[in-house]
C-alpha cells in the first residue's frame, strides 16, 4: 500500500496551512471562537467531502488528511471535523453545509458532553435506540468544565429530534480518523515548538537541547509521531468516503490510528511540559492551547485505552475484558 500523498493532496494541505497562519494565529485563540472559518469556507474546505450534487468536491478522507492535520497544527477552534467530515455522511443535502454557514456538533456514544455545542446549528446525538438530529431551537445546553478552553463542553438535553437513517457507523469511523489527523498536527506543532525552545534556552552555558536526556526525550516524540502518521493514513483509506462503504478492516485500522495518534500527542505534551519547565504551566504562554488540545482530542471519540481494547478484540477475539 502506498502511504505517500499526491501533489494535489499536499497542495491542499499547504493552502490550508497558509490560511491558518494568516487568520488563526495564537492571539486569535484567546479571543475568537471560530477564527479563519470564513476564509476556509471561501476555499471550499467544508465541502471537500460533500458530493458534487450537494455543492462539494466529492473527495475522500485520505484526500483531505493533510488539510485536517493542519487544522490540528494551528489548534483551530470550533467543531471542524464534525462539520467538514461527519456531516457529509449524514446530512449531505443540508443547505449551507458546503458554504460553511451551517455548523454541526456531535454527542458521540459513550461520552457525556458535546464539544462546541453552543456554536452548532444542528446537533447529532447518540441515544439508546438510535441516532438523532436536533436543531438548535430544540436544544438545552448546560456548560460543563473541560480541559480545553477553545473546545468547551456542554451537557445536552432536547425534546424534539429527527431520527437519522444515514451511514452513522461510517460517519463515526471518518470523524475518528479526522480527529486522529488533528492529533498528528497537534503533536508535530508541540514537537516543533519544544525543539525551538530547547535550542534557544541555555543552562550551564549550553543550550538545553544539547543535553542527551533532552535529545532522547524529543527523539522519542518524533518516533511516536512518525509511527502514528502512516496508521492514520491507512485508516483514512480504509474508512471510505460518504459515497463508498468502508473496508472490512476499517474498524480495526481506525482504532489503531486513534490509539497511536492519541499516545503520540500525549507524549509530545508531556515532553513539552518537561522541557519548558515551570513556564510551560503558565497561561501567558501559547503552549497551553496545544497542550489542552492534545488532551481533549485524545479523549474525543474514544481514548487510546478504549481503542486498544477494540483492536485487541478484533485481532485476538473474545470480549474486551479477556486480556489484561
Amino acid at each position: 500500500m502506498n502511504f505517500g500523498f499526491t501533489g494535489d493532496q499536499l497542495a491542499l494541505g499547504a493552502t490550508v496551512r497558509d490560511v491558518l497562519r494568516a487568520h488563526c494565529p495564537p492571539s486569535e485563540l484567546r479571543t475568537e471562537r471560530r477564527p479563519a472559518w470564513k476564509q476556509l469556507a471561501g476555499l471550499g474546505f467544508f465541502g471537500l467531502l460533500l458530493p458534487a450534487d450537494s455543492g462539494g468536491l466529492g473527495l475522500s478522507p485520505a484526500d483531505v488528511l493533510p488539510a485536517l492535520e493542519e487544522t490540528g497544527r494551528a489548534c483551530l477552534p470550533g467543531p471542524v471535523v464534525e462539520t467538514a467530515v461527519l456531516a457529509p455522511y449524514l446530512v449531505a443535502s443540508l443547505p449551507g453545509l458546503a458554504s460553511g454557514t451551517v455548523c454541526v456538533s456531535v454527542l458521540p456514544p459513550g461520552q457525556a458532553y458535546a464539544a462546541d455545542a453552543d456554536l452548532a446549528d444542528l446537533l447529532v446525538v447518540a441515544r439508546a435506540g438510535g441516532w438523532h438530529l436536533v436543531r438548535k431551537e430544540s436544544v438545552r445546553l448546560a456548560p460543563r468544565p473541560g480541559v480545553d478552553p477553545c473546545r468547551p463542553l456542554f451537557e445536552v438535553d432536547f425534546e424534539v429530534s429527527e431520527e437519522l437513517a444515514g451511514s452513522v457507523e461510517s460517519a463515526l469511523l471518518a470523524v475518528t480518523v479526522a480527529t486522529a489527523a488533528q492529533l498528528i498536527g497537534v503533536a508535530r506543532e508541540l514537537l516543533a515548538v519544544t525543539v525551538a525552545y530547547a535550542r534557544a534556552r541555555t543552562q550551564f552555558g549550553a543550550a538545553i537541547g544539547s543535553f542527551q536526556a533532552v535529545k532522547h526525550r524529543l527523539a522519542d516524540v518524533a518516533v511516536a509521531v512518525e509511527f502514528a502518521a502512516p496508521l492514520v493514513h491507512r485508516a483514512a483509506l480504509s474508512a471510505g468516503g460518504p459515497a463508498g462503504a468502508p473496508r472490512p478492516s476499517a474498524e480495526r485500522d481506525v482504532s489503531a490510528a486513534k490509539a497511536a495518534a492519541g499516545e503520540a500527542a500525549g507524549l509530545a505534551a508531556r515532553a513539552a511540559l518537561q522541557v519548558h519547565g515551570a513556564i510551560g504551566y503558565t497561561e501567558e504562554l501559547d503552549l497551553r492551547f496545544w497542550l489542552a488540545r492534545a488532551w481533549s482530542l485524545s479523549a474525543a471519540y474514544g481514548t487510546a485505552a478504549a481503542h486498544r481494547a477494540r483492536l485487541r478484540t478484533a485481532v485476538l477475539g473474545g470480549g474486551p475484558g479477556r486480556y489484561p
